[in-house]
């Protein structure tokens, strides 16, 4: 402790302290500092110990009285926390400095090191110097009860797509990652057609139910079930449940629309081909290259199914193939696609080669595709349409073939595959070999669609060597520079290092 001396520095002559008579300066006092303490403590009733309660599970420390925090060690956070504790305490004083000790992070112990100044005997101010030590408790929070308990969600969003191929939710699940949608789930379950997530409070289920809304074609609704009523206090405890449905329509899908629907469209075709599917339904005409986006309530008011499954791909050859420059628009025509070019192609099955039998089709691919290359597609001419719509067409403007994409050797894609995907960590029932092709075939997608390739956040693997970007030949590839870094950091929230204390 010291003693600040309120006097007249005019007169330099010193005096004796009245207690024990030692030389000292003048001070109003007129004691020493030894004494002065003997005397007068300004400390009491400040306490030099205290408590903290901390929950290991979350790693929160408790603010009373019901409100917990994340704080790291040595933090301003974690200072104010403390200097709360004793807050009325140290009304009486002045507070001039404060800051932590260093403690051994597991010793569950902290020290606070305080400087108070405090007027005493004839207006002389004594300034002291002390320690409090805080006892970290540990304390199971809430939140982390309720996990434990099995009772632990207030609201599960449940989302569903009536499918057979998963591209939309790979493509969601990357959404949901980058944007961090999936911080405050408490629990992430994969059944077979769906995802769903579990929330502490409702506030949450329901941004992600906005955020779903915003980013894929789909419907929702929700309901509560009441828990438990409190007829004293009148407090209600409801679990939540949110329903999104997203529309069965998937990546590569040949679908047929309602004559009134694919009028309002511009006098499109009925059969059209799904490119993409983002926060709309993006279809494009294979015969005329007309393109058309449809929301989500547009198709609830006009609902269409895919006529085919993704197992039902056949590979054809192509023998010949004519690009077409010109083609006049039709009466009200919409827009045209100018990433893909017309063509008119002869093709045949690959297993029909030792036959003559060819198909002739008008393709989008047009820009992509030579005489011999492999294209995956379907065949109506020799399969039933079991669609309402399809079955009332015109049989002469239904086409034979629809070719969907180009195809590549599938293992060398592996091989040359110089990047990965962030998963979310989800509770699975099991994968299948069916679940690995179709994530192969979202991966396979990702490199030939640059639109879809912009909402992911795709990283390096270092495990596969760098190659060149420059090979025309071979299939698509995602360039370096569309790559992000892995950072992997970690740092234990009781043991890291926080920000410096200013005083």
């Amino acid at each position: 402790a010291e003693l600040l001396f309120l006097t007249d520095f005019s007169s330099l002559c010193s005096s004796l302290c009245c207690q024990c008579g030692v030389p000292i300066p003048p001070n109003p006092a007129n004691m020493c500092v030894g004494c002065l303490r003997a005397q007068v403590d300004i400390t009491e009733g400040i306490p030099k110990q205290g408590t903290l309660h901390f929950c290991k599970q979350c790693e929160r420390y408790l603010q009373p009285p019901g409100t917990w925090i994340q704080c790291t060690l040595e933090s301003r956070e974690l200072l104010a926390l403390c200097l709360k504790k004793i807050k009325a305490s140290l009304s009486k004083v002045r507070l001039i400095d404060a800051g932590f000790i260093w403690t051994e992070p597991h010793s569950k112990r902290l020290k606070l090191k305080l400087t108070v100044q405090k007027e005493v005997i004839n207006g002389a101010v004594l300034q002291q110097v002390f320690v409090v030590e805080y006892i970290v408790q540990p304390q199971m929070c809430e939140d982390c009860h309720r996990i434990e308990a099995k009772d632990f969600w207030k609201a599960v969003v449940q989302v569903r797509q009536k499918t057979l191929h998963k591209k939309t939710f790979y493509y969601l699940e990357q959404l949901i990652l980058k944007h961090r949608l999936h911080q405050n789930t408490l629990r992430i379950k994969e059944i077979h057609d769906g995802l769903d997530f579990y929330y502490s409070s409702k506030q949450h289920a329901q941004k992600m139910v906005d955020f779903l809304q915003c980013t894929v074609p789909s419907r929702s609704k929700s309901s509560q079930r009441l828990i438990s009523h409190d007829i004293h206090s009148n407090v209600y405890n409801y679990k939540s449940t949110f329903s999104v449905e997203i529309v069965p329509i998937c990546k590569d899908n040949v679908v047929c629309l309602s004559p009134k629907l694919a009028q309002s469209l511009g006098n499109m075709s009925q059969i059209c081909v799904c490119i993409r599917v983002t926060s709309t339904i993006h279809l494009i005409d294979p015969s005329t290259l007309q393109i058309a986006e449809i929301d989500g309530n547009t198709y609830w008011r006009h609902p269409f199914n895919s006529l085919f499954h993704p197992k039902q791909l056949e590979e054809f050859i192509i023998m010949d193939i004519n690009r077409v420059q010109d083609k006049k628009k039709g009466a009200g025509a919409g827009a045209r696609s100018n990433k893909h070019t017309l063509a008119e192609a002869w093709v045949q099955k690959t297993s029909e080669l030792n036959t003559d039998h060819q198909y002739f089709c008008c393709t989008h691919l047009g820009h992509i595709l030579n005489p011999g290359d492999l294209v995956l597609g379907f065949d109506l001419a020799n399969c039933n349409l079991n669609d309402e719509f399809a079955n009332k067409m015109n049989p002469h403007n239904i086409p034979d073939v629809v070719l969907i994409k180009k195809s590549y050797d599938r293992t060398k894609r592996q091989r040359r595959r110089n990047w990965k995907l962030k998963e979310l960590e989800r509770d699975r029932e099991g994968m299948d070999t069916d679940d690995e092709r179709q994530y192969q075939d979202f991966l396979e997608d990702l490199e030939e669609d640059e639109a879809i390739r912009k909402n992911v956040n795709i990283y390096r693997n270092a495990d596969v060597p760098v190659e060149s970007d420059t090979d025309d030949d071979g299939p698509p590839r995602i360039s370096l520079a569309e790559m992000l870094e892995d950072l992997h950091i970690s740092q234990d929230a009781t043991g890291g290092e926080g920000a410096n204390m200013m005083t």
